[in-house]
């Protein structure tokens, strides 16, 4: 398989015009291809960013493509220097696909899956941008605050987690945003859709406030653990899905 053929398979499972309709409210990416070699590839390494490590990782495996979450490049660079991962890949034949916001909002994105991960039930998206995608869920829990926090920590394989609130409070509703996806604009939709909890991961200090002020309990997550549980289903997704041999990549320095 060459790159642009994965790529067609990845835009069948998250439409890459998820991430313009995001970038039309606002938000930057750069999701796609990043880097084609026009290698073909027996070997293909998902993770969640294009770092030394999951290079290094990909060149031990023999891995041709990396389907990174966070795009590879994100913004305009100006230099490459020797190490830097996205020269490594080219020098080394390797071709990088980035699946950003298009992959958070997609049906069984990031999004999807950090609210499954939690057990959410009647699960309902918060920002509509089609038929079953969009961006942040909410869903019913009916557990205590405490028994929600240890059970994220627990199913997403981190101790990188803080509750705000009384853990001994019923949680009936929860709304969940993955990686920095909690802003003031988000803690008003939690408000008016009746919500007890949200959870989110890089909260500015004033979004927690506000928050918090308000009445709700806060999960605050890494953006690691919040995503990385969800990009490991989309790649058994894709394991199950394509006859080349499927690897992923855990970075356990932000586990």
């Amino acid at each position: 398989m060459n790159c642009k053929e994965l790529f067609l398979k990845l835009n069948e499972y998250a439409p890459i015009e998820l991430s313009y309709k995001m970038n039309e409210r606002g938000h930057h990416d750069n999701s796609g291809i990043i880097i084609d070699c026009q290698n073909q590839a027996d070997k293909i390494l998902f993770c969640l960013d294009l770092t030394k490590s999951s290079v290094a990782y990909a060149i031990e495996k023999g891995c041709g493509i990396i389907v990174t979450h966070h795009p590879a490049i994100y913004r305009p660079i100006k230099n490459l220097l020797d190490e830097a991962p996205v020269l490594t890949c080219a020098k080394n034949n390797i071709s990088v696909i980035s699946m950003h916001l298009n992959l958070d909002c997609a049906e069984f994105g990031i999004d999807h899956y950090l609210a499954h991960g939690l057990g959410g039930r009647d699960v309902k998206i918060l920002d509509v941008l089609g038929d079953r995608v969009g961006y942040g869920r909410s869903y019913t829990l009916d557990k205590t605050a405490g028994e929600i926090f240890e059970a994220y920590k627990q199913e997403f394989n981190t101790q990188r987690a803080m509750l705000y609130g009384d853990k001994n409070k019923r949680i009936i509703k929860v709304a969940s945003f993955c990686g920095a996806g909690l802003g003031d604009e988000e803690v008003e939709i939690a408000l008016k859709n009746g919500i007890d909890m949200v959870v989110s991961a890089d909260i500015p200090h004033h979004v927690l406030l506000h928050a918090v002020e308000s009445g709700l309990t806060v999960i605050s997550c890494s953006h690691y653990s919040s995503e990385n549980y969800g990009m490991k289903k989309v790649a058994e997704h894709f394991c199950n899905q394509l006859k080349e041999k499927i690897y992923f990549f855990d970075d356990e320095r932000f586990a």
